[in-house]
């Protein structure tokens, strides 16, 4: 099978592109000129050099494609560089959607995100705006909404790693974020982390599982930690040990309604508002549907963390 893919060059695409090719598949990808270097398996690849805000090698690129795969995705914007969730997670996903309509394609998976919502953050409404739009383009479609992300992050941007190094390795004590006045919930928030080679996986097997389509399966670890006992995980994956004490939202935010403009800036209102509301989601219906035995989320599955630790 031929799979046209946008986004496959960065943390989780460079996974897809491995499940895909593990499988016998052939990927096409959209690639930025300047990125060709980041592909994985390229000799077992096509390439289309190109932007995703070009609809000339968007549709370039699902010539001949039996299915696609969509999974451009950004943490935080930095319009400087045009990229913004509006662009990106929206205006992206419906050029690729009516390019694919045209194109006769038979399957397009979407990756979405868990907690997507017709009004909430910017990343969570653009996304959910883009879920709406594949359901009611007439194709064949599956939408994964995964929680946390983790895994070697290969020189992407990877959750464990950031949080490893914004949180483990300054010398301060790591946050327990909690609102209001008291700290009684501080760090209680749940999250479920999934490991990456379940989610590209998913995305392959879904591909080739007819029950998949018409359907939105979240992906989630097999089980919830709570905030305060993720950074303990990272932090025994990373071989260290770290205080963290109660941190009050209401002076960060205002903290970061003046900063987070600026990309030096670690947080933004955005992601406070999103960590706050937790990131928990029960993956089983998508575990059971593909047989899958999904990792857990333990300090001997995080081992890259000390690799990377230099």
């Amino acid at each position: 099978m031929k799979v046209a893919v946008f986004g496959g060059t960065g943390f989780v695409g460079s996974y897809i592109v491995d499940a895909l090719v593990a499988h016998g598949h052939t990927p096409r990808l959209l690639v930025r000129p300047g990125s060709e270097g980041k592909v994985r398996h390229a000799g077992q690849c096509e390439i289309v050099n190109g932007d995703i805000d070009a609809p000339a090698t968007v549709a370039e690129c699902l010539q001949g494609a039996d299915a696609a795969i969509y999974n451009i995705g950004l943490i935080r914007e930095t319009p400087s560089r045009g990229l913004t969730w509006e662009a990106m997670h929206y205006e992206g996903a419906a050029r690729a959607i009516d390019a694919a309509v045209a194109a006769g394609v038979g399957h397009f998976v979407l990756m979405s995100a868990n907690g997507v919502k017709a009004e909430g953050t910017g990343y969570q409404t653009t996304k959910y705006r883009a879920e709406q739009y594949l359901a009611a383009s007439g194709l064949d479609w599956t939408v994964f909404r995964p929680s946390i992300v983790f895994g070697d992050p290969r020189g992407r941007l990877e959750f464990c790693s950031m949080l490893r190094d914004q949180m483990m390795k300054p010398p301060i004590p790591a946050p327990l974020f909690y609102q209001g006045i008291w700290p009684s919930d501080a760090g209680t928030f749940r999250m479920s982390p999934v490991a990456v080679e379940d989610v590209a996986e998913s995305f392959v097997r879904a591909l080739q599982t007819q029950a998949s389509r018409g359907r939105v399966l979240h992906l989630g670890g097999p089980e919830a930690p709570r905030w305060r006992e993720i950074l303990e995980i990272i932090a025994a994956g990373s071989g260290r040990r770290k205080l963290m004490m109660p941190a009050p939202v209401g002076p960060i935010r205002a903290v970061a309604t003046l900063l987070d403009r600026f990309e030096w800036f670690p947080l933004t209102r955005a992601q406070l508002r999103m960590l706050l509301e937790g990131n928990a989601c029960d993956g089983s219906e998508a575990w059971k549907l593909f047989d899958i035995a999904p990792k857990f989320f333990v300090p001997g599955n995080l081992g890259y963390l000390r690799a990377g630790d230099a």
